[in-house]
């Protein structure tokens, strides 16, 4: 099937994308990568012996990053509802997180260690359609702050992607509730048009 014009001209963008191809040099799974090293290098999130929870960690770029910081004293656990080939340090589980059986599964591979971070670069399938995209953005960043509240230790830290639109300003004021610090980020590597930011917050106030 041929592509659409406005397909044609999403891979052209992307595949000039310069962050695509340092990825590509680099060996990273996706552009991603860049945004949560952008940020470490900023907030200093994580940390070497370190245990980090990936949430909608397909295709891997954030747990590489993860799994390279925190190393072999450290460890990293993935989910996603899709498959996500193995990354050395980084242990995978396919399941929806909201799901009471895939949290037991997290729990019996945690083996009784604290999680020390969360991170989620989860994004919602779009439909182009802003007033539908949103709620369901925001809807997937509330799950997550709420499964960072469920299962950080105390001091923790909590980084996800979030969309600027309707519920922003409440969703930051919530996550305030709980970390003693809270800021928002867009790293360079963010392409300039998107309106997505990241949150960074630490300090789980638990």
């Amino acid at each position: 099937m041929a592509r659409s014009k406005s397909s044609h001209q999403w891979m052209q963008r992307h595949v000039n994308d310069e962050y695509v191809q340092r990825a590509q040099r680099d060996g990273y799974r996706s552009r991603a990568s860049y945004k949560l090293l952008e940020l470490q290098e900023k907030d200093r999130i994580l940390k070497p012996g370190q245990v980090v929870v990936d949430l909608g960690a397909a295709p891997g770029g954030w747990s590489q990053v993860a799994a390279a910081i925190v190393g072999d004293q450290g460890k990293v656990f993935a989910m996603d509802l899709l498959e996500m080939d193995a990354i050395h340090g980084v242990d995978f589980l396919q399941g929806d997180f909201r799901e009471a059986s895939v949290l037991d599964e997290l729990m019996k591979m945690l083996d009784g260690r604290a999680i020390d971070v969360v991170i989620s670069d989860i994004a919602p399938n779009t439909s182009g359609v802003r007033a539908v995209d949103q709620p369901r953005s925001m809807y997937l960043c509330e799950l997550a702050l709420d499964f960072a509240r469920n299962t950080l230790k105390p001091g923790g830290s909590f980084v996800t992607k979030i969309f600027q639109g309707e519920g922003f300003d409440e969703y930051i004021r919530e996550a305030r509730s709980s970390f003693c610090r809270v800021v928002t980020r867009k790293p360079k590597s963010s392409r300039p048009k998107s309106r997505e930011v990241y949150m960074v917050a630490t300090g789980y106030k638990s």
